[in-house]
């Protein structure tokens, strides 16, 4: 029999190796036992660095917990700091590792959207996949980007809803957006397509913060419009620069008019190290993104330089200053200003600044990082406490940072569907969320799907690839199944066929639907007694239920869409689903007309008409009984 490796016989291993690297800049890729990819990292000296994980000197908690989860490591050299900052840049979004510090999800933070075409529009986008589209940000959230798109769309008099432009123009009623003047009716054909060229770029303008060159280019139409005599048209330039003007107020103002600058600035005074970016744009504070960097003050300015990194690297609007305030040195600074040169292809002063106003703004994004890391720091502190009472209650060991909550949902025996949560620490990670459309099972039977679902999911941790980033090849530390004896019963008869030993609990729901006790091999688990334990499993238990159900509501709700298309003669799935994509559903087919119907690609001219006439008569009004 094998003699297995202790954990301190693997650490003198490791360091051994560690000691061995050069001490030049690079990049360092630390790996757990089946390969994958776990933490990222970048030093001018790779043998000091690497050599600190390993050795018996203090770590925080989040390092402690990964340098213990290392088995091995790779390294690869760079001709610079800035060459290894841009690698291990590039390394963290390929891998996405368990302990990196990076942006929010795979998504990302979000950007406004302006789109191409003759009339655009502006939308919430969480990526800047489209060459043809201009984007703006990222923002904090999309509880941001929302407000300022109404903002701007309500200050130019740019249409929100959803007809398309110059396609509606003429075949629309103005909505109410009209009457209370906050649109200017695209629809009725009262805007030229140079004058919504004309609102675009000065909706580009806002987003850029350019607001007095704004005034000043609006100012001059409205001059000009009175000039000639065209009072209505002038008097439409005087509401927006009135709007705009509004806009600003409510902003805080921090600086002069002219000024374009972000402030940057760690607090480690509380529980966790956290990170805050204030924006500035014409002397006002736009938006702030916050971030935790980690449990505990070391390397903090090393992550944040890190995250700065990726999230100018992804910066549509990159402003030409950058301050440094609390937790930054002369190193970190150099180190930025020289990556962020070489991103953008110019010059971006990054300085720390002593005095002034610009200090001022550092102090400011110091107060807001102490507050979101003390804040945050009591939520997780909470979140800890909370599991290591779950553990004990279930007996189960490991203290359960990551949940999985599975949940079957059917609609007849059509859309069998499970659906799979993830909640870390309290939080739900909505970018880990799976379902799963039942393979093997044709009819109701949650037994069966429930052990499909997880046998599936189970087998995943072995299949992933440790390089390709999936969230699937991180081990659950606790499972949880809606339901009692059956789906628990599915669930650790799935787990013990695939050969992996991870705690399994059903929950049990009382006569309100809400879970009163824990079902374990074992018996049965009061929690009710236990508020802050019973608070998690029930959302844990609405969040799952609330998924799946809406997932197969979606499923069957596509699907009634898409049939009734498919009673039209030479329809079928195929081009009812270019129809729903190209008109938005199924109100804007039945809306269309015969020429619109013609410009969708692989649909026939007879195809078309058959269309058509199904929803408005040969006549080609439409009839009552099928615009139900």
């Amino acid at each position: 029999m094998q003699k297995t490796e202790s954990l301190t016989d693997i650490r003198k291993k490791l360091l051994r190796d560690s000691g061995e690297l050069p001490e030049s800049p690079g990049v360092y890729i630390m790996k757990d036992g089946a390969g994958r990819v776990i933490y990222v990292g970048k030093s001018k000296k790779l043998r000091d660095r690497v050599s600190q994980y390993f050795g018996g000197g203090a770590k925080n908690i989040k390092t402690e917990r990964m340098a213990s989860s290392v088995r091995s490591f790779d390294h690869i050299l760079c001709d610079s700091e800035i060459e290894a900052l841009a690698l291990e840049n590039n390394l963290i979004k390929k891998y996405t590792p368990r302990y990196n510090i990076r942006l929010k999800d795979a998504k990302s933070y979000p950007y406004i959207r302006i789109c191409g075409g003759q009339y655009p529009k502006l939308s919430m986008s969480r990526g800047r996949d489209d060459p043809d589209s201009e984007y703006f940000g990222p923002y904090s959230g999309s509880s941001t980007v929302f407000p300022v798109i109404s903002a701007v769309n309500g200050a130019l008099g740019l249409p929100s809803c959803k007809h398309r432009f110059p396609e509606k123009i003429g075949k629309v009623r103005p909505c109410i957006y009209y009457q209370m003047g906050r649109c200017l009716g695209v629809c009725r054909g009262d805007v030229t397509p140079e004058e919504y060229s004309e609102l675009i770029a000065s909706a580009g303008m806002l987003l850029r913060g350019n607001t007095a060159a704004l005034r000043r280019r609006l100012e001059e139409r409205m001059n000009d419009f009175a000039e000639r005599e065209m009072f209505e048209a002038a008097a439409k330039v005087r509401d927006s620069i009135a709007a705009i003007e509004k806009l600003g107020e409510r902003q805080k103002a921090v600086d002069d008019a002219d000024v374009f600058r972000d402030a940057c600035a760690i607090s480690g005074e509380g529980p966790l190290t956290a990170l805050s970016i204030l924006m500035v744009r014409n002397g006002r504070i736009i938006d702030k993104i916050d971030a935790l960097l980690g449990e505990g003050p070391s390397d903090t300015a090393e992550a944040a330089v890190s995250f700065l990194s990726e999230h100018y690297s992804d910066c549509s609007d990159l402003p030409p200053e950058i301050l440094l305030g609390e937790g930054f040195g002369e190193d970190e600074r150099s180190l930025l200003e020289g990556y962020l040169a070489s991103v953008a292809g110019r010059r971006v002063r990054v300085r720390i600044p002593v005095r002034g106003n610009a200090k001022k703004l550092c102090d400011m994004a110091a107060e807001n990082a102490a507050e979101y890391s003390a804040v945050s720091g009591r939520e997780m502190a909470t979140s800890d406490e909370t599991a290591v009472r779950l553990a004990e209650l279930l007996g189960c060991g490991t203290v359960p940072e990551r949940i999985e909550a599975f949940d079957i949902s059917e609609y007849g025996s059509e859309f069998i569907t499970a659906g799979m949560i993830v909640c870390e620490r309290g939080r739900f990670k909505k970018k880990d969320y799976r379902l799963f459309r039942m393979k093997s099972v044709s009819e109701q039977n949650d037994y069966a799907s429930m052990k499909e679902a997880v046998a599936r999911r189970l087998a995943r941790l072995a299949s992933t690839d440790p390089g390709d980033g999936d969230s699937f090849g991180t081990f659950p530390d606790l499972i949880l199944v809606d339901g009692g004896a059956p789906q628990l019963s599915a669930a650790c008869e799935a787990a013990e066929e695939a050969g992996i030993d991870v705690f399994i609990a059903g929950m049990v729901k009382d006569g309100s639907h809400r879970t009163r006790s824990l079902l374990t091999p074992d018996g049965e688990v009061d929690i009710s007694r236990d508020r802050d334990v019973f608070s998690l499993i029930y959302r844990i238990q609405e969040e799952i239920h609330r998924f799946t159900v809406r997932a197969v509501s979606d499923s069957k709700r596509k699907t009634l869409k898409r049939s009734s298309l498919e009673k039209i003669k030479g329809i079928g799935p195929g081009k009812a689903a270019k129809l729903l994509s190209r008109f938005g559903g199924l109100a804007g087919v039945r809306g269309a007309s015969f020429e619109e119907l013609s410009t969708v690609p692989g649909l026939a001219s007879s195809d078309a008409e058959n269309v058509y006439e199904y929803f408005h008569g040969k006549d080609g009004e439409e009839t009552p009984e099928k615009s139900k």
